[in-house]
């Protein structure tokens, strides 16, 4: 896969496509595996939708970090049993875990963003690269408005740094779109939506947004940075 593919396939299609015509158009296409990673989160949950009850042929996988909110396992343990589909769970390395905490304590990621982008390379980044091995295009539930470091995505693009193939078909939807199919499907959401959380993450690194911030303002809330823990890192 490169970026030569990704340009070819964005040109076939219209940004008007509905999801069933976008995944459609995906499978047509014979691309080779396809997985789904799902945060739980609210975009991540219409595409759940989707491939479940239309029955694709793609597999579906979360990451535990292991310092996840409750609430974020009850919204897993629900949609499995509702849709009666799998979802993969992978976990992080436990040596890797286990070093990092004897050396550096529970809440080193509070220090600096080098020690909290070390905490995410154990806890989300390596499980991800076990998690996307010998697959060809990795579904995301990433939006443009979603932050301006996402505003440039396609509907196709390649990801240079886990050198995969991915495909983005919420894209064009706003938060609003994305409620109302909840709403109007009746898909399980995360509890933590109505107090509060838009994204949502590691409990530690998350907090509520208060009206008019952004909404990605509550993760890793105590920096100042771009707010990316390196799973979805614009590159070309």
């Amino acid at each position: 896969m490169s970026v030569l593919i990704a340009k070819e396939l964005n040109n076939k299609l219209s940004a008007t496509s509905s999801l069933t015509a976008l995944f459609d158009f995906l499978l047509e296409q014979n691309l080779g595996n396809i997985t789904f990673s799902t945060s739980l989160g609210q975009e991540d949950q219409v595409i759940t939708h989707h491939i479940a009850t239309q029955k694709l042929p793609i597999e579906i996988f979360t990451l535990d970090t292991g310092r996840l909110f409750q609430e974020t396992y009850d919204v897993l343990d629900v949609t499995q049993r509702k849709f009666k589909t799998r979802i993969n769970v992978f976990a992080p390395n436990t040596n890797s875990i286990e070093n990092l905490v004897a050396l550096k304590g529970p809440n080193s990621f509070y220090e600096s963003v080098n020690n909290r982008k070390e905490c995410c390379n154990i806890r989300k980044i390596e499980p991800l690269k076990r998690a996307l091995a010998n697959k060809n295009v990795w579904i995301t539930g990433l939006r443009k408005s979603q932050s301006q470091n996402r505003s440039a995505l396609d509907f196709f693009s390649y990801d240079a740094s886990f050198g995969i193939l991915k495909f983005n078909p919420l894209l064009q939807w706003s938060l609003e779109d994305v409620t109302e199919y909840i709403d109007t499907h009746n898909v399980p959401q995360n509890k933590l939506h109505n107090k509060g959380y838009i994204s949502i993450g590691c409990a530690p690194c998350t907090r509520a947004i208060a009206t008019g911030e952004d909404i990605r303002a509550g993760r890793w809330w105590w920096e100042s940075s771009k707010k990316e823990c390196g799973l979805h890192t614009i590159k070309s």
